[in-house]
C-alpha cells in the first residue's frame, strides 16, 4: 500500500512538473500577445467574427482523420530534396541603390518575396529564420535552403504584408528586425498584439479587416479575402487570415497568403481588374484540407479568375509542410498552366524578376543531371 501511494505521489509530481512546464512555455513570446480593449472590440466588429472566433463563410470542411492522415504521410513521397537547391546570393548593397521605379520581384523562399513597386519596398510574409516553430530550441521545422541574404543584412524595407500569424508566416525574429528600421506592418485583425508584445511601435501596426483599404507612399494596400485558419497556440482562429492587394498608378500585385479555391478570387477581380503579377500560393496541400490549401489546378483557376497576367509560385520549396513530393508543386502548376495558357516565371531563389523585361525559365527544380537547359518565357 506504502509503495502505490509513493508511486502516486511521484507521478502527481511528474502531472504538476509537466502542467507548469506546459504553463511557463506558453508565456514565450514566440506564442504572441492577447487581444483585449479597442483591438479586440474592432475583431468583434468584424462580419467575419462569429461566436468568439473568426470563421469561413461557408465553414471549411476538413478530414481530421489521423489514420488517413498517417496513411497519406506513408506514401513514400521524397518531400526533401536530393541535391543542393540553387540559391542566388544577395549582395546587400542592393538594398541601399534606389527603389526602382517599376515591378520588380525577389523570391526569398515559401511566401516570402520582395517587391519593388513604384518607388515602394514591400515583404510579403518575410521569415528568414532557420526554423519555424514555437519553441525553436526545442523542435520545429528547418528551412531546406539558406535566404538569399542574412537577416542581419536585410535593410530598407518600406513594409510588411503578413497573411496570418501562422509560424512559417509570422516570424518573430524578422518581425523584430524589420520593426527596428521603420518598417510598417499591414496585418489583418488580432495580428497586431503579436508585434505589439514583440515591441513593433503601434504607429506602425495597421490592422485591417476584409475590403479595408490604406494609403502608403502613393500605393494602396488593400486587405482581401482568403479561406483559411489561424492561430500560434492552437487552431482556434483568434485572428484573421487575408490576402493582399496592392495598387500602383500604373502596376497592381495580388499575393494570396494561404487559402484554398473559392468565389473571393473572382470578387477581388470584380473590385480590382486585373492583376499584373501574382504571388499564388502552390504547395503544402493535401486531399484532406484542400478547403484551405488549394492545390496547383486552384491556383490556375484562380490565377485565371484574378485575370492575372503572370505567376509567381510561391509556399513550396523551402519547407516540408505536407505529404506530397517536394517538387510536386511546381511541376503540376506548369502542367497546368501549359494547358491553361497561362504565364508562370520559375526564379530561382534571389533571382531578381523585372515585369515588363525578358526572363529566362530555368528548371532548377530538376536534379542538375535531368536538367534539358532554360526555357524562355
Amino acid at each position: 500500500m506504502r509503495l502505490l501511494k509513493n508511486i502516486l505521489k511521484i507521478l502527481g509530481g511528474i502531472v504538476v512538473a509537466l502542467s507548469i512546464a506546459v504553463f511557463l512555455i506558453f508565456q514565450l513570446p514566440e506564442f504572441g500577445g492577447r487581444y483585449s480593449g479597442s483591438r479586440l472590440e474592432k475583431m468583434q466588429r468584424s462580419p467575419e467574427f462569429i461566436d468568439g472566433r473568426f470563421q469561413d463563410v461557408p465553414p471549411q470542411n476538413t478530414d481530421p482523420s489521423w489514420s488517413k492522415t498517417r496513411k497519406l504521410y506513408g506514401q513514400g513521397q521524397v518531400r526533401k530534396p536530393q541535391f543542393e537547391i540553387p540559391v542566388i546570393k544577395l549582395d546587400p548593397r542592393i538594398l541601399d541603390l534606389p527603389t526602382s521605379k517599376g515591378l520588380k520581384t525577389i523570391w526569398f523562399g515559401h511566401s516570402s518575396v520582395l517587391l519593388e513597386i513604384e518607388g515602394v519596398r514591400i515583404m510579403t510574409d518575410p521569415v528568414l529564420s532557420d526554423v519555424v516553430s514555437p519553441v525553436p530550441f526545442l523542435y520545429g521545422i528547418k528551412r531546406m535552403h539558406p535566404p538569399p541574404i542574412a537577416l542581419n543584412d536585410l535593410s530598407h524595407i518600406d513594409a510588411v504584408l503578413i497573411s496570418h500569424d501562422h509560424y512559417d508566416h509570422l516570424d518573430m525574429a524578422t518581425v523584430k528586425h524589420l520593426a527596428a528600421q521603420g518598417a510598417h506592418f499591414y496585418v489583418g485583425l488580432g495580428v497586431g498584439a503579436h508585434l505589439e508584445r514583440w515591441g513593433v511601435p503601434v504607429a506602425q501596426i495597421h490592422e485591417m479587416d476584409w475590403w479595408e483599404s490604406l494609403p502608403f507612399k502613393g500605393l494602396s494596400i488593400n486587405c482581401t479575402p482568403a479561406r483559411h485558419y489561424s492561430g500560434r497556440k492552437g487552431m482556434n482562429n483568434p485572428t484573421l487570415w487575408a490576402s493582399w492587394v496592392i495598387k500602383g498608378a500604373d502596376h497592381s500585385v495580388y499575393y494570396s497568403g494561404d487559402t484554398g479555391y473559392a468565389n473571393h478570387f473572382r470578387e477581388i477581380h470584380k473590385r480590382f481588374g486585373d492583376m499584373d503579377l501574382t504571388l499564388m500560393k502552390v504547395g503544402a496541400y493535401g486531399e484532406t484540407w484542400l478547403d484551405i490549401h488549394m492545390d496547383p489546378e486552384s491556383a490556375i483557376k484562380a490565377q485565371q479568375d484574378l485575370g492575372g497576367k503572370i505567376l509567381l509560385p510561391v509556399h513550396w520549396a523551402t519547407f516540408d509542410l505536407s505529404y506530397h513530393a517536394w517538387d510536386e508543386p511546381i511541376l503540376r502548376t506548369l502542367a497546368a498552366a501549359k494547358v491553361s495558357g497561362v504565364d508562370v516565371i520559375t526564379p530561382r531563389i534571389g533571382e531578381v524578376f523585372e515585369y515588363g523585361q525578358p526572363f529566362q525559365n530555368v528548371e532548377w527544380y530538376k536534379r542538375p543531371s535531368e536538367t534539358q537547359g532554360a526555357s524562355a518565357r
